[in-house]
């Protein structure tokens, strides 16, 4: 069980690995919505064209705000990761999740992966939104 959600993981779906399927905020935590994140810099460019890379800067991303609202990582319960190719990003999974472990440690929120076709930003090869349920005040 995770410190913050209670993780619910029904058997019939099988083990799940590296997300949890279901996650249930404590009563009374503040809920965090948290915009589409890109790579991109604070001149509003996406600097490097590295998958890996851009995952890093994308959590990052998601983790600025979540901390500038007073969270930590294990206070996000929920992320919606949009790649443009799958295959890059199955074939950086190694990389992807030592990335990942890095920035979240073992926390594993809900996860939903689509492939599509473009993004917003010129150059963004992923995009990530997140959920975040706070302590309350």
């Amino acid at each position: 069980m995770s410190e913050t959600f209670e993780v619910f993981n029904p058997l019939p779906l099988g083990e799940p690995k590296g997300w949890n399927n279901g996650m249930l905020a404590p009563a009374g935590g503040r809920l965090l919505l948290i915009a589409g994140q890109t790579a991109r810099s604070a001149a509003g460019v996406v600097e490097s064209d590295d998958f890996v890379e851009q995952f890093s800067l994308v959590l990052d991303h998601i983790l600025a705000v979540v901390r500038e609202a007073g969270g930590q990582p294990e206070h996000v319960g929920r992320l919606t990761i949009f790649v443009t190719n799958l295959d890059t990003y199955l074939s950086s999974l190694r990389a992807l999740g030592a990335a990942y472990r890095e920035r979240m440690g073992t926390h594993y929120p809900a996860m939903a992966l689509l492939e599509v076709s473009g993004l917003v930003d010129k150059g963004a090869l992923v995009e990530i939104e997140a959920t975040a349920v706070l302590p309350p005040n």
